[in-house]
């Protein structure tokens, strides 16, 4: 059964409020396109550098303004609604980078909390830890809603292929990565991630970013994306500004690619030894 997927593109600021409003107004005008399935970006509620001042706004789970938006839109258009993350304060004082599907009744389906944290130093000067403040998530889910099997990442989950690997092995057959890609880092990997994720694994990818410069200074590469199986760019979005890509998923396209590649069923368990250096005559015994 296909069905239509949107991809939000959103230029979150520092108020959670605003971007709830943001974002609802451009879910709706994705279930107006006629998506039955629409993903919103990584940190959809906040991108904010000041730890402290983003620590004053932060609530938990239960109180937190993009979870209660996300369900009531869920409910008011009759949607499968991806908060792609946003982030939620947790008891130990730490917070959690984490996303959320609402079924249409606005009822949470399922939680994941991005497992790969983004600690990293950039060519650029740019250098994040975002292990200082987050609790990295452990656990990964296929789900298996009533138009495909769903499975999950964020963001830097992208560069790590075991996920996605495990992932299409339990019978995902798309792939969700909303993100918040730097500019330096997406203008050399993103498409080539994406593409390479959906083509290794026979799957379509759904990837909602944020894009342009944001209100605590920092910059985001944008050109959401969604992609077939076959590693063909179905819809995409520009580098800055708001924007909603829609697309057609068939879930039988997944089975087509796997019957022409069928790489998950050919793979072998194999052994890793590391030997000396190559000598003269041959490898060293």
């Amino acid at each position: 059964m296909s069905f239509k997927a949107a991809a939000v593109q959103m230029c979150s600021g520092v108020d959670p409020v605003k971007n709830a409003a943001a974002m609802a107004r451009l879910v709706r005008e994705a279930a107006g396109q006629g998506a039955t399935y629409v993903q919103t970006p990584e940190m959809t509620g906040m991108l904010q550098r000041d730890r402290t001042a983003a620590r004053a706004v932060l609530a938990d789970e239960a109180h937190d303004i993009i979870v209660k938006t996300g369900s009531e839109l869920a409910r008011e258009l009759g949607i499968h609604m991806h908060v792609g993350s946003t982030a939620i304060a947790l008891a130990d004082g730490k917070i959690a980078n984490r996303g959320f599907l609402f079924g249409p009744d606005g009822r949470i389906l399922n939680r994941y909390d991005k497992i790969h944290m983004f600690d990293v130093d950039l060519d650029n000067g740019e250098s994040w830890r975002e292990s200082a403040a987050y609790t990295a998530g452990s656990e990964a889910r296929v789900l298996s809603l009533p138009f495909a099997e769903m499975g999950f990442a964020i963001c830097y989950d992208v560069r790590f292929p075991a996920l996605f690997r495990a992932q299409a092995m339990a019978g995902a057959e798309v792939m969700t990565v909303p993100a918040a890609f730097t500019k330096q880092t997406g203008e050399a990997h993103w498409e080539i991630l994406l593409r390479a994720r959906a083509i290794e694994n026979g799957v379509f990818v759904i990837a909602a970013a944020q894009a342009g410069r944001h209100e605590d200074g920092r910059e985001t590469f944008g050109h959401s994306m969604i992609i077939d199986p076959w590693g063909t760019v179905l819809a995409s979005a520009g580098a800055t500004g708001e924007a909603v890509i829609v697309a057609e998923i068939d879930p039988s396209a997944v089975k087509a690619a796997h019957d022409k590649i069928p790489n998950l069923r050919n793979g072998r368990e194999f052994s890793v030894e590391k030997i000396a250096g190559a000598i003269a005559g041959g490898v060293a015994a």
